[in-house]
């Protein structure tokens, strides 16, 4: 288990910052979606997060981390971040601008660093689950690690439970 392609940026990253995490790795050819990959992995649905990129009105980019049940709520997250209003980046976009593939894209270590929002969900959490930075990768990690490595803000930016 000490193969170097093992580590990915944001593991390195992590390391570099003294931050406690574990990882699992799974077979993974193609992302299906995230509750797809916690069930391979066996997970609680309710500590597996997925990492969101948008685009503001303003150009800006922004990411947003929220249960992978959820659902981002435009408005809110818009409001989150003082835009008038935000929409997801296309696919086609995802690894030009983060440097990540979809199913793979974590808010740890992107080309750019962008303003960051993790769901206040994940403060009630011991840990959560996110991408590991690529495909068939994730990283379990404490919620106020990942805010403080990705210098994110908590906020309410998914529909309420209805």
């Amino acid at each position: 288990m000490s193969k170097k392609e093992l580590k990915t940026n944001a593991m390195r990253i992590l390391d570099r910052n003294k931050i406690s995490y574990t990882y699992e790795t799974y077979e993974c050819d193609k992302f299906v979606d995230g509750i797809t990959n916690a069930d391979k992995l066996g997970l609680a649905h309710e500590i597996v997060y997925k990492t969101l990129v948008t685009t503001g009105k303003s150009g800006e980019h922004y990411v947003f981390v929220i249960p992978i049940e959820a659902e981002l709520d435009l408005k809110k997250a818009a409001k989150s971040v003082k835009e008038k209003s935000i929409a997801m980046l296309p696919v086609k976009e995802i690894t030009d601008l983060t440097g990540y593939v979809r199913g793979g894209c974590t808010a740890i270590g992107m080309k750019k660093s962008f303003p960051t929002v993790i769901d206040e969900t994940a403060k009630t959490l011991d840990y959560i689950v996110v991408s590991g930075g690529k495909l068939g990768m994730q990283i379990q990690l404490k919620p106020e690690d990942l805010l403080k490595v990705t210098h994110a803000k908590y906020d309410t930016i998914t529909f309420a439970d209805v």
